[in-house]
């Protein structure tokens, strides 16, 4: 993509289900690229559940090169074919890139597509499938009959990109006896991103969620480069032992409201604390008021960190504060950013910020960045503090980014409906 701004996913209003009875328990290698995200969500009926027993699976570990979004191969198909999905716990509907041919405006994939024709178990959904008819309550995903009466959607991101093709069912074989039910994603004939989406919301169509996956788990590098690593879970994470756990909230629909995004993960965020000092920032503006606005999501489709402008005016005047004549003057990244550095004033810039972390109900208080680690690179020579105005994008909430999850286990206990994070050296994990 020309631009460099990391798109998030957009509000949804679709109903929320956290019906998970089984576990799994693998782990993948990620690697990490630009995403935008959807505007809108799809649901689906309940599928059956991806594995009957949790004691006979190991787990798969390999490394990846993280950049600024988080992406995981997973082997689809019967036999499998490793597919790229970035993994992005702010949308629903996962999708593959199936096209061997793309409209000349359109970006060719760096990465090769799936092919359905050497996959045994791939199936497409036709034109009278639940999923494909119009206007049905819980469904917002733009679908159509196409000339060979399949169902055909259209998926549109936030910059304008679009990723188009038909809904189908295919497997995840991870192993003769590790293979998932055909779960439901859209076939990608037309996009222009290189790679799919591994959709991991809450929502009813989400791969955890039509897998019935009650724990996932990841680990992002502190630094991006050739040698960074990750680890991502399914199922169990072996360090949770350790982990602190915050309860995710969540929303009646009697609450629901055109701000709300009630599939995402929501947290309850009551401070941001820099150099040790708590921020004069209300609490209020951390949670959902009647609209909606002031919702705080963790997600793992977003690099930078979004608050809405109280927030965000606050950082910035403790910023100022500490290393003001430090700053980048006159400069804004991708119109959301603007307490940038030169690459040389860095070192000082984090001595002097020291360390950041996010105060949560309970008392539970989150490391979020300690020296020059509170700063993200944007581009080369460049980097910033790890925040963005969300209202610039036309959100009124808060969006937890990667860069605000840097060396920390993020764990998403869906059956539990918490967020479990322990520290870690997420580039020394073996």
């Amino acid at each position: 993509m020309l631009l460099s701004l990391f798109y998030l996913s957009l509000l949804s209003l679709l109903s929320l289900s956290f019906s998970h009875s089984h576990s799994l328990s693998l782990s993948f290698p990620l690697s990490v690229s630009k995403r935008p995200s959807p505007v809108s969500s799809p649901v689906s009926p309940p599928v059956s559940p991806l594995f009957s027993s949790l004691s006979s699976y190991g787990s798969v570990k390999l490394p990846f090169k993280y950049s600024t979004a988080l992406v995981v191969s997973l082997p689809i198909g019967t036999p499998p074919q490793p597919t790229d999905l970035v993994l992005d716990t702010g949308s629903q509907l996962s999708w593959i890139q199936c096209h061997r041919k793309l409209h000349k405006k359109l970006l060719k994939p760096k990465t090769a597509s799936f092919d359905p024709s050497l996959s045994s178990s791939f199936s497409l959904l036709p034109c009278n499938h639940p999923l494909c008819k119009p206007r049905i309550p819980d469904f917002t995903l733009p679908t159509s009959c196409d000339q060979n009466r399949l169902c055909h959607y259209s998926y549109f991101y936030a910059d304008g990109t679009l990723a188009e093709g038909n809904l189908v069912r295919e497997k995840f074989t991870f192993s003769n006896s590790r293979t998932t039910p055909p779960v439901i994603l859209g076939c990608a004939q037309a996009s222009t991103e290189n790679r799919g989406i591994l959709g991991m919301n809450t929502g009813r169509l989400s791969f955890v969620s039509q897998a019935k996956i009650s724990k996932f788990s990841y680990c992002v590098p502190g630094r991006t480069g050739p040698d960074s690593t990750g680890l991502f879970y399914l199922g169990d994470n072996p360090n949770s032992a350790h982990f602190k756990y915050i309860s995710l909230l969540t929303f009646p629909k009697s609450q629901r409201s055109p701000n709300l995004d009630p599939l995402a993960y929501t947290l309850p965020l009551k401070g941001i604390k820099i150099a040790g000092n708590r921020l004069n920032i209300s609490s209020a503006v951390f949670k959902p008021d009647r609209s909606g606005s002031g919702q705080t999501m963790i997600d793992s489709g977003s690099d930078l960190t979004y608050l809405v402008d109280e927030a965000y005016e606050k950082v910035k005047e403790e910023i100022v504060k500490l290393v003001g004549p430090l700053m980048k003057k006159g400069y804004e990244y991708a119109a959301v950013a603007d307490m940038c550095f030169n690459d040389g004033e860095t070192a000082e810039v984090g001595r002097r910020i020291r360390d950041m972390s996010f105060e949560f109900e309970n008392g539970v208080e989150i490391s979020v960045g300690k020296g020059e680690g509170v700063l993200t690179e944007v581009e080369k020579g460049v980097k910033c503090v790890g925040f963005g105005r969300s209202g610039r994008l036309g959100i009124a909430s808060n969006i937890i980014g990667t860069v605000h999850q840097k060396n920390t286990w993020i764990e998403y206990d869906l059956a539990n409906r918490r967020i479990g994070f322990g520290g870690a050296d997420c580039s020394r994990l073996k």
